[in-house]
């Protein structure tokens, strides 16, 4: 082989391109990390109505280390994603000092438990609203069916002039609203089995039972539709005439 010109030749300028390529990768890792390159902007590209600008800026410079090319991009979006209100994040660079933040945030549509949010997509997040929202209390991962039933029966018990404050499920699967109209408060009992139909029926039937009371100047603050064929109605004070006990 080493009488071999043809073959020794091939060799060295195989090294030699193995030298260049060493040489041209050392180089470029040593460029992208001069500070000529740093970051220097960080900007938010949307109008925020709830997350603080200032606040992202701050996440994303501690998150962020290195220089526009070696910036780690992944760990500033899992950064980021733990600021209240951010539900979601694209960064992009800009040449050559630039980093553009876009921020969608959560929309809050009810309140979850004790110390929690729900948003429009029926999604679980943590963050401090003064806004007068329902209440839902439900179980984990119950959120999003939550949030669908409340729109339902929102909108099935509109006509009747009741809006949904609360909306309880509980741990078996039973459905309470607690909902609040001119005549005052009203839990509504669904209970498990078909919650929609029963709802149905009573806002069908709503006029001519509890609506004639209510005309009559008698208002009903608890209703129970876990009956096949009606459901049964609570006056407020009213209190029973003594009679036999049940046996």
């Amino acid at each position: 082989m080493w009488d071999d010109a043809k073959q020794m030749n091939a060799i060295a300028a195989t090294l030699a391109v193995l030298v260049a390529v060493a040489l041209l990768w050392v180089g470029t890792a040593w460029i992208v990390r001069q500070p000529v390159f740093a970051l220097r902007e960080v900007v938010v590209t949307n109008k925020l109505e709830r997350a603080s600008a200032a606040h992202l800026e701050a996440v994303v410079r501690e998150a962020l280390t290195g220089t526009f090319f070696t910036m780690d991009l992944a760990r500033a979006q899992q950064a980021l994603a733990q600021v209240p209100w951010v539900r979601s994040v694209a960064l992009r660079r800009q040449w050559p000092h630039r980093l553009e933040v876009e921020v969608e945030e959560h929309v809050p549509f009810a309140r979850w438990s004790d110390a929690s949010l729900v948003n429009t997509r029926g999604e679980v997040f943590t963050a401090a609203s003064q806004d007068v929202l329902p209440q839902f209390d439900g179980q984990d991962g119950r959120a999003a069916e939550m949030t669908s039933q409340f729109r339902t029966w929102s909108a099935r018990l509109e006509p009747l002039a009741l809006a949904i404050k609360t909306l309880q499920l509980s741990p078996r699967g039973s459905w309470q609203i607690q909902a609040t109209g001119k005549a005052g408060p009203l839990t509504i009992a669904l209970g498990r089995d078909e919650p929609d139909a029963r709802l149905a029926r009573f806002v069908a039937a709503q006029p001519r039972t509890l609506g004639t009371l209510a005309r009559a100047g008698t208002r009903v603050d608890y209703v129970d539709l876990r009956y096949r064929n009606g459901f049964a109605a609570r006056v407020p004070q009213f209190r029973e005439k003594q009679g036999r006990p049940a046996a």
